[in-house]
């Protein structure tokens, strides 16, 4: 893959490394900055401030403890419109779990440029720190379980690979990423299929070598699809006691995902009943934004 000619060679290295194609979170940035700046769009209140020449420097500070993601997306904001006139410095490493008032990056360079990317900045910053925090609360929850959480297809339109590398910024994993790279049988497929086992089978022979989940509300369900040599079985929906009895029943024949109606005060004990991974659309769908501040010094004063 090449470096995107808006990557530093270094931050395409680290985006890359993450999981991460330079070239689609380069458009993406772009395409955000465009939404400040459509067409030949000027910044008007710091032109109208703030002289051409002036400089500052400014630190990204946690405003609460948790966990931070996205802050090589934010130097990728701030290289994109500023190019080498700016200079990041201080940048923790993303996963990394911080408190109320931590620095967490410090950026300087020309003031209008500075200020220009802020918002930018910030928006991707907090959304994927919020992300990676509320997934850290999961995986504190269900510590010493044995149970992983794991997310969903449940993203934002235009962000699934940046929310899912907040995920795993947060310590958990990543479900399927499209419709392509694993058949997910779900209550419709079902009915269409004229059952669990059908359903399953019709995968099977279709794609013989893609991996393949069936999603059950029932024992029975799980019973059938065991004995059919399903591997990966979702069970929905299902209250502690028959998680529990649906574990004794698989008997370690195959994984099995808990889902539907969780909340992260029952995270513990649905991870106790000895499920595998717990999925979680709410780390995704609905989560609350991290608060980082960017606090700007002005250098010239």
């Amino acid at each position: 893959m090449s470096t995107h000619p808006d990557v530093p060679a270094g931050l395409a290295e680290e985006l890359r490394a993450a999981g991460l194609d330079p070239v689609e979170i380069a458009a993406l940035v772009a395409a955000a900055l465009e939404e400040d700046l459509p067409g030949d769009g000027v910044d008007t209140t710091s032109v109208a401030t703030i002289r051409a020449d002036a400089r500052a420097s400014g630190g990204f500070v946690a405003r609460e403890p948790g966990v931070v993601a996205g802050l090589g997306i934010a130097a990728l904001v701030f290289h994109t419109v500023l190019g080498d006139d700016v200079e990041i410095t201080g940048r923790v490493p993303d996963g990394t779990r911080v408190e109320t008032g931590q620095e967490v990056m410090h950026v300087a360079g020309p003031t209008r440029g500075l200020l220009l990317a802020e918002r930018t900045a910030l928006n991707l910053a907090c959304h994927l720190s919020g992300v990676a925090t509320a997934t850290a609360r999961w995986v504190d929850a269900l510590e010493g379980t044995g149970a992983r959480v794991l997310d969903t297809r449940k993203t934002l339109p235009g962000l699934r690979s940046l929310q899912k590398y907040a995920v795993r910024c947060g310590g958990g994993v990543n479900h399927r990423f499209s419709l392509s790279d694993m058949a997910l049988v779900k209550d419709n497929h079902v009915i269409a299929a004229g059952g669990v086992v059908p359903a399953y089978e019709a995968v099977r022979a279709t794609y013989p070598d893609l991996p393949v989940e069936v999603e059950v509300t029932r024992l029975d369900q799980l019973t059938a699809l065991l004995e059919a040599g399903c591997d990966r079985i979702l069970l929905d929906n299902m209250d502690d006691d028959t998680l529990r009895e649906a574990v004794r029943l698989t008997a370690g024949r195959a994984t099995l995902e808990a889902s539907g109606g969780l909340t992260l005060e029952r995270a513990r004990a649905v991870g106790e009943t000895g499920v595998d991974v717990i999925s979680v659309g709410a780390l995704t769908h609905s989560v609350t934004v991290f608060d980082l501040g960017f606090d700007l010094v002005d250098d010239d004063a």
